[in-house]
């Protein structure tokens, strides 16, 4: 019996161990198709190309398996630059511990199969392009326990179902598009140590319950919508270490911390908010900050004298306040500040401080890397002592009440990258010694007092980008082979100084420079015909001087000017036609000069509200709205043979025209009937380039859906290679089968054939034939622009398809001048009627370019409305969101139009709103969104990529807050300048040319401030 029952046993076991080996085999086949499956759906895989049939997927590059059983239990894929999507098949990896695809580019929705992976403990997809919502089957996981999906384009809410994960010690949702509130179910994660949902759209309160995570030590909520008064739940959270309430509407006091100590704080950042009330003295006693943010806020009295306490602060930004009290000792506490031996950052500028300048400020931190003390009542002069910060980098102290001479001792600041002391008093020569500050590139000492000449000693400031001294009374001439040495300068202001002598010539070796004023100064001599040299100039302005002589032709070839003045000057001769060439020219200024002879009429010269010419008595000719006279021939009248010669010719040449279009008409019907050859489109013009359909045929790979670029409502666009061009083009093969398809071929290439700007998509040629099956074909191609649509810019965006301000700001002025010169500057008005982001493309440079011309319609330019193309308004097509109201309701197409659609655009650029967002209804626009939120609550509404250059955890802006504050302005002024083109009535919108001046205006201030 006992052997028998031994038996029972020994089979038992045999047939378990071979289940558990079947189970093992058929689990590991799984994980093997699993992780294949995954590779199948991302691209760029070429970096797994381990992942083959000659290895064990457990020897896998990025596969880590468990010991006995051989099933993966980590994938660790980060930073491989992959792209694609992540495979539901990540689900079958049932022992996945560990899951790990952050930086990388991909697409897509976060499978909902992850929730499959019970044994998983870390989560890390940040810094993808993933979108839609985060799948509530996550809190399936139940042994989570980190989870970041940071830097994505997530959107919806914050599941609550998170709540229900006990283990979870980070959860870091941030940098989003995530909205709604702050589910208080996260108050039950008893294990959380860290919770980061900044920069999102979230708003409401801060939950109570939040109070509840007594473990929290990491909250990161900054740059959202949340509202409310300072939270009371610091009460409960002692053991918190860093805290981030910025670029919020929190409002209230910090009374909430008094009494309490917070023994582990060491960040609280709670700037751009709408704080009230005094820091409280209870700060003093928490001894580990080491940062202390709460700038742009409402605080107000005296900073705390006991300040030297914090053994450890780094951080010390109280900028943009209302602290002081107008008494001679407000700036008191600095002194208190010596005793932080660690600290690198202050900021105490636009208070209300008044009171001399402390020596003490010597004795602060020999590692003080930035300092800004500007927009106070500060005065006296600058203590010998400021020579001992010798780990400044920065130093601002403008528009103060500052005077006396500069110091020598700040000489001795061997870092100094960036020295500004404008709008002060300070007086006596520049000193030499400024040379020794050989990594000096911002100096701006402008609205001062400095006098007599420019020292040579700045030549060795040779990384100078920004040097502005306008507004002294600096005289004698301008150092010869000074310039020579700053090769990176980007902006030059001498204006309004009493410098004399000639302009050096060696300013043209100043290939970087953007901008450069020299007005209002006694400069003499002949404009050096080197400045053609720079062809980064933007602005120029000399005006104001004794400059004589003739303007160079060397102009012509300034491409990037936009502003040139010359005004109020001696010079002469007639205006060179290269300036009326300058494709970017909006504003030119020759008055009160000497010129003579004919005004040119193109370009700059074909608007009278873009140049002035008053002040010069021996002009003709230009414009007819000019009224000047009309310019006399000098030539001999040409005898009477001559007439005869010339008629002779005209006769000979119009028999041969005539015989050549015989013949190609002879041609086009021959082909017809035969269907065999195909008959090439004469829409365009002779000057450009004949195709046939068979060259578009094997230029496309037969029209392969591998070289499909894009769909539109009348047709498909794809790549090829012509054989005669090197370059790739896209060719836009229109559906003949779609209504109006054939209109908007015919309406394309009239808008096209006679255009030429920058900012225009190139048309090279049209093809208006028969397949070889004798349908009817017809398909245009355009130079091929390689970095896709604004559209997929602003809406796909992912770490490397980011556009910060300045680009918006660029493609904004690119978008605004290609509109304008359809306007304007065509033979006929040409209004485009679908201006959107889909139909800007940007090229390598980010140079806009606009397209799809297909719903294009010409007016005349005489009457102002419309000629053959006309069209009622109700067969008026366009886009839903952009097309303005009054073709809805029967209005006639109108330049007008375009402006509506233009300033709708520049609203999305400023949002990442469409103006079909699902949120706007019931009366609210994407118009009214922004107007409502202008100018307090630009930051309701901001992309969020907008507010993180904003935000004081953006370490180059926080290290330069008068930089952010210029931005700011100019994201209200850019909004504003959206809102007024997309008002109702056509007339209250702004016409383009004012556009244009302000938002140049907007990039030369951002120039000025550094920001770039």
């Amino acid at each position: 019996m006992v052997n028998l029952l031994v038996s029972f046993v020994i089979i038992l076991s045999l047939l378990v161990a071979g289940s558990l080996k079947f189970a093992f085999a058929l689990g590991n086949e799984t994980d093997r198709i699993a992780l294949l499956s995954i590779k199948d759906q991302l691209v760029g895989a070429g970096a797994l190309d381990s992942w083959n049939a000659s290895l064990h997927f457990c020897e896998w590059q990025g596969v880590t398996c468990g010991r006995h059983h051989q099933r993966v239990t980590a994938l660790d894929l980060d930073g491989l630059k992959l792209a694609g999507s992540l495979s539901p098949s990540i689900g079958n990896l049932t022992f996945l511990r560990k899951l790990n695809l952050s930086d990388n580019s991909l697409r897509g929705n976060i499978p909902k199969e992850v929730g499959y992976l019970r044994r998983l403990r870390v989560l890390h997809l940040f810094q993808n392009n993933l979108h839609g919502k985060i799948p509530v089957e996550l809190a399936n996981c139940s042994k989570l326990q980190a989870i970041a999906l940071f830097y994505n384009d997530l959107t919806g809410e914050v599941p609550f179902q998170l709540g229900d994960l006990p283990n979870v010690i980070m959860l870091s949702l941030g940098a989003n598009n995530l909205v709604g509130g702050i589910p208080s179910s996260l108050g039950n994660l008893s294990s959380l140590w860290k919770l980061s949902l900044a920069h999102n759209h979230l708003e409401g309160n801060i939950p109570d319950a939040l109070g509840r995570a007594l473990n929290l030590r990491i909250l990161f909520l900054g740059v959202n919508n949340l509202a409310g008064s300072f939270p009371l739940l610091v009460h409960n959270l002692s053991s918190l270490e860093k805290i981030d309430l910025a670029v919020n509407n929190f409002s209230g006091s910090l009374a909430a911390m008094t009494g309490i100590s917070f023994p582990n704080l060491r960040e609280f950042l709670v700037g751009f908010n709408q704080l009230i009330g005094t820091i409280p003295r209870s700060i003093s006693n928490m001894s580990n900050l080491e940062a202390l943010d709460i700038i742009d806020n409402s605080f107000s009295g005296s900073v705390p004298q006991d300040l030297g306490n914090l053994k450890n602060l780094k951080w010390f930004n109280i900028g943009d306040n209302n602290f002081g009290n107008g008494k001679t000792r407000d700036l008191d506490f600095l002194s208190s500040l010596s005793n932080c031996s660690l600290l690198q950052f202050l900021n105490i500028q636009n208070n209300r401080f008044v009171g001399l300048l402390p020596q003490s400020i010597g004795n602060l931190s020999i590692q003080l890397s930035m300092l800004f003390m500007g927009w106070n009542s500060i005065y006296g002069n600058i203590p010998d002592e400021i020579g001992n910060l010798v780990g400044l980098t920065l130093l601002d102290m403008r528009s103060t009440a500052l005077a006396g001479t500069l110091p020598t001792s700040i000489g001795k600041l061997q870092n100094l990258g960036r020295l500004f002391i404008g709008w002060n008093n300070f007086l006596g020569e520049i000193p030499s010694f400024i040379g020794n500050l050989s990594h000096l590139f911002d100096f701006l000492l402008n609205n001062n007092n400095f006098e007599g000449r420019i020292p040579v000693a700045l030549r060795n400031c040779k990384n100078m980008q920004f040097l502005d001294i306008a507004k002294n009374k600096l005289s004698g001439s301008i150092p010869d082979q000074l310039f020579n040495a700053f090769t990176n300068l980007v902006l030059v202001n001498m204006s309004y100084n009493s410098l004399t002598g000639p302009l050096p010539s060696d300013f043209g070796n100043l290939k970087n420079l953007v901008e450069l004023y020299v007005y209002e100064n006694k400069l003499s001599g002949e404009i050096p015909k080197t400045l053609g040299e720079c062809s980064e100039l933007t602005i120029l302005d000399m005006a104001g001087n004794f400059f004589q002589g003739s303007i160079p032709s060397s102009f012509g070839s300034l491409r990037s000017l936009e502003l040139l003045n010359l005004s109020h000057n001696n010079l002469s001769g007639t205006i060179p036609h290269e300036l009326e060439k300058l494709p970017f020219l909006i504003s030119l200024n020759l008055s009160f000069n000497h010129f003579k002879g004919e005004v040119p009429k193109r370009g700059v010269f074909n608007q009278s509200s873009a140049f002035s010419i008053v002040g010069n008595k021996n002009l003709c000719g230009g414009i007819l709205e000019i009224k000047l006279p009309k310019c006399i021939s000098q030539e001999p009248r040409k005898k009477g043979n001559a007439l005869s010669t010339k008629a002779i010719i005209i006769l000979i040449l119009g028999i041969l025209i005539a015989s050549i279009l015989v013949v190609l008409l002879f041609i086009c019907c021959w082909g017809q009937r035969s269907g065999k050859k195909l008959i090439l489109a004469g829409l365009l013009g002779d000057r450009y380039l004949r195709v046939s359909y068979k060259e578009l045929l094997q230029a496309t790979g037969g029209f392969a859906s591998s070289n499909l670029i894009g769909m539109g409502s009348f047709g498909s666009v794809y790549k090829g290679v012509l054989h005669q061009q090197e370059k790739p083009v896209a060719v836009k093969v229109l559906n003949l089968q779609n209504r109006g398809a054939a209109k908007s071929f015919t309406a394309e290439c009239k808008a096209l054939r006679k255009v030429r700007h920058r900012n225009l998509l190139k048309i090279i040629t049209s093809c208006s034939s028969i397949d070889y099956q004798g349908n009817d074909f017809k398909a245009l191609v355009f130079e091929f622009i390689p970095n896709g649509s604004l559209d997929s810019w602003l809406h796909e965006q992912h770490e490397s398809r980011y556009l910060n301000f300045v680009q918006r700001l660029d493609i904004a002025i690119d978008v605004a001048n290609a509109t304008d010169y359809l306007h304007h500057n065509c033979e006929v008005v040409i209004v485009h009627c679908d201006l959107k982001p889909s139909n800007v493309l940007l090229d390598d440079d980010m140079v806009a370019h606009v397209t799809d011309f297909g719903l294009s319609k010409l007016l005349s330019s005489d009457t102002d409305t419309m000629g053959n193309d006309q069209t009622g308004s109700s067969m008026m097509k366009g886009t839903i969101g952009y097309v303005p109201p009054e073709y809805g309701t029967g209005g006639t197409v109108s330049p007008e139009g375009d402006i509506y659609s233009y300033g709708i655009l520049l609203l999305e650029m400023i949002t990442r709103r469409r103006p079909t967002d699902g949120m706007f209804h019931g009366g609210l626009s994407l118009h009214n969104f922004c107007n409502m939120a202008l100018p307090d609550r630009l930051k309701e509404i901001l992309d969020f990529h907008l507010l993180a250059q904003l935000s004081e955890n953006n370490e180059r802006l926080r290290s330069q807050p008068n930089r952010e504050r210029e931005m700011l302005e100019s994201l209200v002024s850019f909004t504003k300048i959206g809102v007024a083109c997309s008002a109702e009535a056509p007339g209250e919108r702004m016409g383009i040319k004012d556009a244009i001046t302000q938002l140049l205006a907007i990039k030369a201030r951002l120039l000025r401030t550094g920001i770039h």
